[in-house]
C-alpha cells in the first residue's frame, strides 16, 4: 500500500487554493480553452507553480469541475421530486441551462465542447442517467413526445450551449420554443 501524500507546506497550500479560485474564475468567464497563463497570472503565481500543482489541463479540470458538475445531481433530484413529470422535465432543462449560462467552463463541459477528463466524464455520464429517468417520467405521463430520447436532449444541449456562447440572454426563449415542439399535443403529433 503506497504511503499517503505528504501534506503541503503552508505556502504551497495557499498557492494551490489561489490557483483553484483563479481557475474557477477564468474558466467560468472564458471557457475551458482559456490559457493557463491567465490562470497563473490571476492567482499571482508563475506558470511553473501552476504546473507543479497541476501537471496537465485535465488535472486542473479534475480538481475543480467534478464538484461544480455535481450541481447537476441537485438539479436532477429537484426535477425527479416534482410530482408533475412535465414540470420536472422543464425544471431540469432550465436548471441545467442556467448552470451553463452562469459558467462558460460548465457550458463547455456539459456540452462536451472539449474532451473531458476521466473524473468529469463520470459525472456527466451520471447526469445522462438522471436525464433518462426524467425524460421517461414525462413520456410515461403522456406529457412529452413519445419519440423524445436522451439523444434528442444531447442535441438540444449542444444547441443551447451555442446560443449561450453567442447570445447569452437568448437561451430561455430558444428553450421555450423547443419545449413547445416536444410537448405532447404539439402540432404534427
Amino acid at each position: 500500500m503506497p504511503a499517503p501524500p505528504k501534506p503541503l507546506r503552508a505556502d504551497a497550500a495557499r498557492n494551490r487554493a489561489k490557483l483553484l479560485d483563479a481557475a474557477a474564475e477564468v474558466f467560468g468567464a472564458r471557457g475551458l480553452d482559456a490559457p493557463l497563463e491567465h490562470i497563473a497570472k490571476r492567482a499571482g503565481v508563475s506558470i511553473g507553480t501552476l504546473y507543479a500543482h497541476f501537471p496537465t489541463r485535465d488535472a486542473l479540470f479534475d480538481a475543480i469541475f467534478p464538484e461544480r458538475l455535481a450541481a447537476l445531481d441537485r438539479v436532477a433530484a429537484d426535477a425527479l421530486a416534482d410530482p408533475d413529470p412535465w414540470r420536472g422535465f422543464v425544471t431540469f432543462l432550465e436548471g441545467v441551462f442556467t448552470l451553463q449560462a452562469e459558467d462558460r467552463g460548465l457550458n463547455d463541459a456539459i456540452s462536451r465542447r472539449v474532451p473531458l477528463s476521466g473524473a468529469m466524464e463520470s459525472v456527466c455520464t451520471r447526469g445522462v442517467g438522471h436525464a433518462d429517468k426524467i425524460i421517461a417520467r414525462a413520456r410515461e405521463a403522456g406529457r412529452l413526445r413519445a419519440d423524445f430520447t436522451v439523444a434528442d436532449l444531447a442535441v438540444l444541449t449542444s444547441a443551447v450551449s451555442q446560443v449561450i456562447r453567442t447570445a447569452p440572454q437568448g437561451w430561455r426563449r430558444f428553450l421555450r420554443l423547443h419545449l413547445d415542439g416536444v410537448r405532447r399535443g404539439a402540432p404534427d403529433q
